[in-house]
């Protein structure tokens, strides 16, 4: 049985739900490859430290945010669907 991870209080650059998914970046993983940026750049961009945070994933499709959360080389990106990890 899969383990559901449920967030109280969620820093929209760092973990938000959308297209009924919660996607979460872990900051200490992420490197700056700037993969989901190239894939998806109205969801993603990288801040002055050069992580990933998240911009307006809303305004990407579901399918393109998805293939820029797989696109991280280092499994920076993890991605929910009802409270079960899809990605990576």
């Amino acid at each position: 049985m899969s383990e559901r991870i449920e967030s109280p209080e969620l820093d929209p650059q760092v973990e938000r739900v959308v297209h009924d998914c919660r996607i979460v970046i872990d900051r200490d993983l992420c490197v700056g490859f700037g993969d989901c940026v190239e894939e998806a750049p109205d969801a993603f961009d990288l801040d002055e430290d050069g992580i990933a945070v998240l911009t307006n994933p809303e305004k990407a499709s579901r399918s393109q945010v998805l293939d820029a959360c797989a696109t991280c080389p280092v499994d920076a990106i993890t991605v929910y669907e009802d409270g079960v990890a899809i990605i990576p």
